[in-house]
């Protein structure tokens, strides 16, 4: 981390099929090894199948909607204060709620045994769309968590 100055942010192109920058933050997010074409493709045939099982005409709105539900709120932060450890609740930023709610996504994704990627992206999706499942049990704990240690919310700086 440098210690000159804020890092700028980059700009983000929109991707080519639904010419949204969410897309492609979501799908840059799923991308290994550089291979963007594979991620596409995976992410484009998981909304597909997404929208259809919804039945839904507009797959960029569904999946905007399965991302808010997944999106935390609140979340913990250590702080150490006079010998002990605290875990203190801070509001979240927008951009880091969008990517806990991506980087939750994909890893539920990738953990579903025997499956594809575009099955199991499509299934977390479908998942986040009805607020259930790994990735909104996720949020749910950790804004259980922020709410248990309410208490020392005032050693928030």
């Amino acid at each position: 981390m440098s210690r000159r100055r804020r890092a700028e942010k980059r700009e983000i192109v929109p991707d080519p099929v639904y010419n949204s920058v969410v897309i492609t933050r979501f799908i840059n997010k799923l991308m290994l090894n550089g291979k963007k074409s594979v991620a596409r493709r995976i992410v484009y045939n998981a909304l597909t199948q997404f929208a259809k099982k919804i039945s839904s005409d507009d797959p960029l709105e569904a999946f905007e909607q399965a991302l808010e539900n997944a999106k935390p709120s609140l979340e913990v932060k250590s702080r150490r204060i006079g010998g002990a450890t605290y875990q203190v609740p801070i509001e979240i930023a927008p951009d880091r709620r969008t990517a806990l709610a991506m980087r939750w996504i994909i890893a539920n994704a990738k953990a579903k045994a025997g499956r594809s990627m575009e099955a199991g992206l499509t299934q977390e999706l479908m998942d986040c769309f009805n607020s259930q499942g790994a990735t909104i049990k996720k949020k749910d704990d950790t804004h259980r968590m922020a709410e248990a240690n309410k208490a020392f919310a005032h050693y928030k700086w």
